[in-house]
């Protein structure tokens, strides 16, 4: 995983402190979640609605809509099983930092969302990385390590249907500012128990279901990202 995680268009890790929030409220970060994996469906199928004369673009997206959608019943089976309901989905401001500098003329917006989904999905991988070395439970661990494996695999659909509908150069320079972007947004907003910071952080404490599933933070921090 740490070969997948060098190769990852991020700019700068996850603050040290992320994991430690997410920890102390771990049933806020799974609600957060499965709210993502219901979105990131919802999102791979508006591209599909939105753009339905690219036709290379068609079967990823119907896949990729399906996986997360696959995703999101994983996530709702486990907080099921341990009562822990699903929650309201909130603005994510993340996300929305992330959408406002997205062009508006066609084929500009077309480069933009998929790359910002790109972004999205690295960071995605990153965090269920760092959750998946600190578990120990034996459901939870290898349950986010799969996750991670299939979220690297879904950041690089995105970036290889950019590099397919347009130039080395207009995806390396958009690419380069939307890192800036991603960079700034990820750090401004306050550290919650959320998949990006952000999100529904209800006090729900779970003792019997969550017992135990923390490591000693002992991993050694994650090496800065590679553009």
């Amino acid at each position: 995983m740490s070969l997948v995680l060098d190769k990852m268009p991020l700019r700068e890790p996850t603050p040290a402190g992320w994991f430690e929030v997410v920890m102390r409220d771990f049933p806020a970060f799974m609600q957060d979640h499965a709210s993502c994996e219901r979105k990131a469906s919802a999102m791979a199928m508006s591209m599909v609605n939105k753009f339905p004369d690219h036709e290379a673009l068609i079967e990823p997206m119907i896949c990729l809509a399906k996986e997360e959608l696959a995703h999101f019943h994983e996530v709702y089976r486990i907080l099921h099983k341990r009562g822990i309901p699903l929650a309201v989905d909130e603005r994510d401001p993340y996300v929305s930092a992330l959408l406002k500098p997205v062009r508006h003329s066609r084929q500009e917006y077309f480069l933009d969302r998929l790359l910002v989904a790109c972004l999205i999905e690295a960071r995605s991988c990153e965090r269920f990385t760092i959750v998946a070395a600190g578990l120990e439970d034996p459901e939870l661990a290898p349950f986010y390590q799969r996750l991670a494996r299939e979220e690297a695999g879904h950041f690089r659909v995105f970036l290889r249907l950019a590099r397919h509908y347009f130039s080395e150069q207009q995806v390396f320079d958009r690419l380069q500012y939307l890192l800036d972007v991603e960079t700034a947004a990820m750090l401004a907003v306050p550290l919650r128990a959320a998949v990006h910071q952000s999100g529904v952080c209800a006090p729900w404490v779970y003792e019997n279901s969550f017992k135990t599933i923390c490591k000693p933070c002992r991993q050694k921090q994650p090496k800065p990202w590679l553009s």
